[in-house]
């Protein structure tokens, strides 16, 4: 699987980086970005009966390294020092969670510098790897469950993980995911190590494709958006420019993603030219 080439101004800041030009306080937040394992997409060709199958959680991707709980970019998620405390003293690789349609309230409440205390108390820590850990991923899933057992903490859980025997089985899993409000499906390849980056051992499978763009432009409404913002224009990270405005909800029509900021945004397919067909506005991605 290609991939797109870098959009020219992470292309800067990395090579910026390389030549110690960037301050100081830049290079120490990209050193300390954790290593994931990130996902490719589901491919019908594959035979599913060879994966852990988990729902996809819509929440906020957390790295615990055994000390500091961090957002994906590697900036500390400013939770609560209970909420830490009891953790184990091993990294792990989760999200935190608040349920089903409730990324907007969860976003809220991890963004607080300073933490509110009840606010957290509501939220989990769905975890889903042992990163770094050798072995299988179905010896890391049993590792796992043992870990999370041990630190006896509610709010902290192992993410539930099943086998389905056949492409029509993992289909009506699916159904039934999305059906109740998920998004949709992760799948692990059972006999697969951990790996930094992206993995073809690890997929996730949604009924909607998603991607991410960077916002470059605030469009002027019109009829009853003509005092809002009616679409944004966005760039793709290869350069391809399109607009979005389906998905905008009034109140971020009235304050729109800043540019410059990432959204995610889900689309049907792409065009001849390339381009995303019928892109629908998800969300502002705050949280890298």
């Amino acid at each position: 699987m290609s991939r797109l080439p870098l959009h020219p101004r992470r292309r800067f800041l990395l090579s910026m980086l390389g030549l110690g030009l960037l301050p100081r306080f830049v290079r120490a937040a990209a050193d300390e970005a954790p290593a994931l394992m990130l996902a490719m997409r589901w491919d019908d060709a594959l035979d599913p009966a060879a994966y852990w199958v988990s729902e996809k959680y819509d929440g906020v991707r957390a790295h615990w390294n055994g000390r500091t709980l961090r957002f994906r970019s590697g900036r500390p998620i400013p939770a609560p020092p209970w909420f830490v405390a009891a953790l184990p003293q091993r990294p792990l690789d989760g999200e935190l969670w608040l349920g089903r349609g409730r990324f907007q309230a969860l976003s809220a409440i991890v963004r607080r510098e300073t933490p509110e205390d009840a606010a957290w108390r509501r939220l989990h820590y769905l975890v889903f790897d042992l990163p770094g850990e050798a072995g299988r991923f179905d010896e890391r899933h049993v590792r796992l469950q043992g870990v999370v057992a041990g630190a006896a903490v509610p709010w902290l859980r192992a993410v539930p993980q099943f086998r389905v025997d056949s492409r029509a089985a993992l289909a009506g899993a699916l159904a039934r995911v999305v059906a109740a409000g998920g998004e949709g499906l992760m799948l692990h390849r059972a006999d697969a190590a951990w790996m930094a980056g992206r993995s073809a051992a690890l997929r996730k499978l949604t009924p909607w494709l998603d991607a991410e763009a960077r916002v470059v432009a605030h469009l002027p409404g019109r009829g009853k958006y003509r005092e809002v913002t009616g679409a944004l224009e966005v760039e793709a990270a290869d350069g391809r420019r399109f607009r979005l405005g389906s998905g905008l909800s009034d109140a971020e029509r009235r304050n729109p993603p800043p540019l410059g900021s990432e959204v995610t945004y889900r689309y049907r397919e792409l065009t001849a030219g390339g381009l995303p067909r019928f892109p629908v506005f998800v969300r502002e991605r705050t949280l890298p």
